[in-house]
C-alpha cells in the first residue's frame, strides 16, 4: 500500500518486511526455472510507445484472463476466430514446450459446487471474450496474434510455481511431483483467478497515464471498471469463506506476497486479510492507498508478475511463467526488479 508500509506492519502482522521475502521467494522461484530470457533492455516505460503498443499489451493479458477463464467456465479454449492477428496465433489447445508436453496440460472445466460461483465464472469468461474482441478490432490491423500460453496446472507450469512460491504446495520432484489445479473445485478457482485479476486492475491504471487518445483512454477506463467489478466479487467471495476458513485469507496474503515479491522495489499488493482500526475490523475488498484510490503498475511490473521474474535481477525478463515464449508486440520486457 503506497506510503503506508507501517500501516501494513500494524494491521497485518502476517506482512513480512519487503526485502526478506524478496529472499524468500528468489529461493522459492529459482532463476533457472522462471524469469527466463533475460535482455539488457530497459522497461518499456523508457522506450518510445504509441498507444496501439499500450493496447496490444492490454489485449496480450485479455488473452491470458479470457482463456483461463473459458476452460474453467465452459472446457474449452477461446473461439480460434479470436486469436488471429499480427505474428503467429497459438491456441492453448496445442501450444507446447521444447518436450511436445502441452502447456494446457489439466485445464478443464471446473466442477462447481456453489452455482454462485459457477455463474461468477460464467459472466467473467464472457466478459474476458469481449474485451479480446473490442481490443481486437480498437486495434484493428496491428492487433497481435495469441501468443504462448500456460493455463495448465503441470508441476513447474505457471499456477503451481506461483503458488509453491506463495506455500500453497510443497517442492516438486520427478518422484514425487507436486502440482496446484486450479480447476479442481470452486476454491482453487477463487485462488487463480485471485492471481489474475488484481493484477488486471493495477494494469489497466498504470496504462491510463500512458494513453494519448481520449477514445483508446474512454476504453481502457470502461475495461478497467469491469476488471474492478471482477476483482471485488473474486475478493468477496474468498472473503466470505474465509469466515469459517481463515487460512483462505491467509493465503491470499501470500499469493499477493509473490506478486509484491517480483513485481518491483514497491510494497503496494494488498490480499483480503481484515484491517483493525479505531473504528473497529474492515474488510479489504478494495486494496486502495492511504488516499482511498486504486494503485497501478507499470507494463514492467506486470510483465515481472505474468513472467513470474524471480527477484532481485538488473535485467528485465522477456519471457517465463504465463507467457512461455514471451508477449507478442512492442512491449515485452519487464523492469529489473532488484
Amino acid at each position: 500500500m503506497t506510503d503506508s508500509e507501517e500501516l501494513i506492519g500494524v494491521f497485518d502482522k502476517r506482512v513480512q518486511r519487503r526485502d526478506d521475502r524478496r529472499a524468500l521467494f528468489k529461493a522459492i522461484l529459482g532463476a533457472g526455472v522462471v524469469g527466463a530470457g533475460l535482455a539488457m533492455a530497459g522497461s518499456a516505460e523508457a522506450q518510445a510507445v504509441t498507444d496501439g503498443d499500450i493496447l496490444n499489451f492490454a489485449l496480450n493479458l485479455e488473452y491470458l484472463e479470457s482463456n483461463f477463464y473459458y476452460y474453467a467456465a465452459f472446457g474449452t479454449p477461446i473461439p480460434a476466430t479470436s486469436i488471429t492477428g499480427t505474428g503467429t496465433a497459438v491456441s492453448t489447445a496445442t501450444a507446447a514446450d521444447s518436450t511436445g508436453a502441452l502447456y494446457n496440460a489439466g485445464a478443464r472445466q471446473v466442477k462447481f459446487s456453489d452455482p454462485s460461483v459457477q455463474a461468477y465464472a460464467n459472466e467473467i469468461a464472457a466478459d474476458e471474450l469481449n474485451h479480446v474482441n473490442f481490443l481486437r478490432k480498437a486495434i484493428g490491423a496491428t492487433a497481435v496474434a495469441q501468443p504462448v500460453l500456460d493455463v495448465g496446472i503441470t508441476p513447474n507450469g505457471a499456477f503451481s510455481t506461483a503458488a509453491r512460491a506463495a506455500g500453497l504446495i510443497g517442492a516438486t520432484s520427478a518422484t514425487a511431483p507436486t502440482f496446484f489445479d486450479v480447476y479442481a473445485n470452486d476454491l482453487s478457482f477463487l485462488y487463480g483467478a485471485f492471481i489474475f485479476e488484481d493484477v488486471g486492475v493495477t494494469a489497466y491504471r498504470g496504462a491510463s497515464g500512458l494513453l494519448t487518445n481520449k477514445t483508446y483512454l474512454d476504453a481502457a477506463a470502461g475495461i478497467l471498471a469491469v476488471e474492478a467489478y471482477h476483482a471485488a466479487i473474486v475478493r468477496t467471495t474468498l472473503d466470505q469463506l474465509g469466515v469459517a476458513t481463515p487460512i483462505i485469507r491467509t493465503n491470499t496474503e501470500a499469493i499477493s506476497n509473490v506478486r509484491d515479491a517480483v513485481d518491483g522495489t514497491t510494497d503496494d499488493d494488498q490480499g483480503i486479510a481484515q484491517i483493525a482500526n479505531t473504528v473497529g475490523t474492515l474488510s479489504n475488498i478494495a486494496p486502495t492507498d492511504g488516499n482511498g484510490l486504486a494503485y497501478g503498475r507499470t507494463t514492467g511490473q506486470v510483465l515481472n508478475i505474468v513472467y513470474l521474474n524471480s527477484p532481485p535481477t538488473k535485467v528485465g525478463a522477456t519471457k517465463g511463467g504465463f507467457f512461455p515464449a514471451g508477449m507478442n508486440g512492442n512491449i515485452t520486457t519487464s523492469t529489473p526488479n532488484g
